[in-house]
C-alpha cells in the first residue's frame, strides 16, 4: 500500500505544542509556589548542564528536521508520509524529534531552576506516547507495513 493511499496519522495539533504548554504550566506554578531545582538537589554545574542539553536538544532536532526535509516527507503529523526514513538520527530513535524536544525541555528546566517543569515533563511524555506516537506508528504499520516492521524492531521508540 502506497503511503498517500492513507490519510494521515490523525494527529490534528502540532506535538511540540505539548512541550511548550507544559513550559508555561511550570512557569505559572513556579510564580505561584516556588520549588526551584537547586533548593532541593544538587545539580553539579547546573547552568552548564542546561545549555548543553539545550544545544544538544536543538543539534538534533534540526538534524532531524532536515533529513525529514530533504527527502520531502511530512515533519508534522497531520500530512501523509511519503517515505519512511530510517537514516541520520532515525537509525538511533524512531522519535529523534520527540527525544529532541525532552531534551530541550529538560534543559529549559535546568536553566529556569524549575523543578516544576520537569516534575511535568513525564507527564508530556505519556500524553505524547498516547496521543501522538501510538498513532504515528500505526499509520506508520498501516501505509508502510512490513518494512515499517521491520524497522520498529530494530530501532527503538526513545533512545
Amino acid at each position: 500500500m502506497e503511503a498517500d493511499e492513507v490519510q494521515n496519522p490523525g494527529v490534528n495539533f502540532p506535538p511540540p505544542t505539548l512541550f511548550v504548554v507544559s513550559g508555561i504550566c511550570g512557569s505559572a506554578m513556579e510564580a505561584k509556589f516556588s520549588l526551584p531545582l537547586s533548593a532541593l538537589l544538587i545539580v553539579p554545574a547546573q547552568m552548564v548542564l542546561g545549555w548543553s542539553v539545550t544545544i544538544l536538544g536543538a543539534a538534533l532536532l534540526a538534524w532531524a528536521m532536515a533529513t525529514f526535509a530533504a527527502r520531502k516527507t511530512a515533519i508534522y503529523p497531520n500530512q501523509p508520509a511519503r517515505e519512511l526514513v530510517a537514516h541520520g538520527p532515525y537509525r538511533i530513535s524512531r522519535n529523534p524529534m520527540y527525544v529532541a524536544l525532552t531534551a530541550i525541555a529538560s534543559g529549559v528546566a535546568l536553566l529556569a531552576d524549575n523543578l516544576w517543569m520537569l516534575l511535568l515533563l513525564p507527564i508530556v511524555l505519556c500524553v505524547l506516547t498516547r496521543f501522538v506516537i501510538q498513532r504515528e506508528e500505526h499509520y506508520l504499520a498501516t501505509a508502510f507495513g512490513d518494512s515499517y516492521l521491520s524497522y520498529q524492531a530494530r530501532v527503538r521508540r526513545w533512545l
